[in-house]
């Protein structure tokens, strides 16, 4: 059954009140009985009430589990990121491209400002990110997923370079360059997916692990969240 048959199933069910009372309004309606008609405001009325605040539930949800709520990892803990570091909740999306077994990772830059330095780091958020099976013993795709990660600290640690390097920034300034490597981060990260095919075309994994871990070395410099700012 597709996605959108469930959702139409299910507003139908709880919606199946609502439709039992319009039809007695329209029954009675002809024998000129307005009664059921203000019945049938009311109930309309405390279903939408009702269903408002469990859309929004159920949408913050999707984006984010805190039913079973782990807060995001730094990236000197890469290293110990599992499967089951992946608690996030998918309703809706059970395969990718055909393929049951799938992942996704969701990461991000954080990013304070203060007076003589600048601290960028990138994190990895478990409650959002999700796996088909949090036991699944799939080390090609639990490594594709890590090197979502690693190109998010790959492009933290390039803002922090070109901070690093300029003088007498102002913070509209440091925030335009980090906003500038966020996109080009994200722009990676699809090119990352699109040529490895989400991890399915072997040499181009392979091809990409090497030039991010390289990438990352020459950057080892930025690895501590904060940098200096050149006065």
């Amino acid at each position: 059954m597709s996605d959108i048959l469930i959702i139409i199933l299910v507003l139908g069910l709880y919606f199946s009140p609502v439709f039992y009372q319009l039809f007695i309004v329209i029954q009675e309606s002809k024998r000129g009985n307005k009664k059921p008609l203000r019945r049938f405001k009311r109930i309309l009325k405390y279903s939408f009430m009702t269903l408002v605040p469990l859309a929004i539930g159920f949408g913050l949800l999707v984006r984010i589990n805190y039913l079973d709520y782990e807060s995001p990892i730094t990236y000197d803990r890469v290293d110990q990121i599992t499967f089951e570091n992946f608690r996030g909740l998918e309703f809706f999306k059970k395969s990718l491209y055909g393929n049951e077994r799938f992942a996704y990772v969701v990461t991000s830059f954080e990013s304070e400002i203060e007076e003589d330095s600048v601290k960028v780091q990138s994190l990895f958020h478990p409650s959002r990110s999700f796996v088909y099976n949090s036991h699944s013993n799939s080390t090609s795709l639990l490594r594709h997923e890590i090197y979502h990660f690693k190109i998010t600290e790959l492009f933290c640690r390039r803002a922090k370079e070109e901070i690093a390097l300029k003088k007498q920034l102002s913070k509209k300034e440091i925030a335009d360059i980090i906003n500038k490597f966020e996109y080009r981060e994200r722009e990676f990260q699809k090119r990352y997916d699109y040529d490895t095919f989400h991890s399915y075309v072997f040499g181009e994994q392979k091809k990409y692990e090497r030039k991010i871990d390289s990438l990352l070395n020459l950057l080892s410099k930025y690895e501590k969240p904060k940098v200096a700012l050149n006065e």
